[in-house]
């Protein structure tokens, strides 16, 4: 039996989702069970093996959803293996250096024993929600930083920890 995998994500404007989505389906076809959820609804984490939770970044913060994702079950993904990610930098500094977590990020990194972090590119398009949000379309300063090969290499090693961790079993 694969082991499961939940992919969690905070978002406002669905570009964290489609990152989510995307890691959810490098797991899969390494062979795991993964499946990727708002953070919001994803509800109880003990019937997974593992979490992947992700979050967009807003003026230096995490996503609300992600964040309180991460206190309600802090103490089920201690007990599990468990990667971040934040999307944000609306540039390509993400794929050009690693990018260190947020301080509040890396608080709930250091509760729930996390083994790892990635930065990822934001997208930020017309149509977006929230005035801030809408200003900088407005102002030429969105558009899409996401790098898609980066983020499904950062999947599939993810993936393959697990693999090997169960295949060691």
């Amino acid at each position: 039996m694969p082991a499961e995998v939940l992919v969690a994500y905070g978002t406002t404007n669905g570009s964290t989702a489609q990152i989510a989505e995307a890691v959810a389906e490098v797991m899969s076809k390494a062979g795991l069970a993964a499946e990727a959820l708002p953070a919001a609804s994803a509800g109880d984490v003990t019937r997974y093996d593992a979490v992947v939770v992700g979050g967009g970044l807003y003026a230096g913060r995490w996503h609300k959803d992600a964040r309180r994702f991460v206190r309600r079950n802090r103490r089920a993904l201690a007990d599990r293996p468990v990667w971040f990610f934040s999307s944000g930098p609306l540039d390509p500094s993400a794929s050009e250096k690693d990018i260190p977590p947020v301080p509040g990020v890396r608080r709930a990194m250091n509760r729930v024993d996390a083994r790892g972090h990635v930065t990822f590119g934001g997208c930020l398009q017309e149509g977006a929600k929230g005035r801030l949000a809408r200003m900088i379309v407005r102002n030429g300063k969105g558009g899409d930083y996401r790098d898609f090969p980066a983020i499904e290499a950062w999947a599939a090693g993810v993936a393959g920890e697990l693999v090997e961790e169960r295949e060691n079993r």
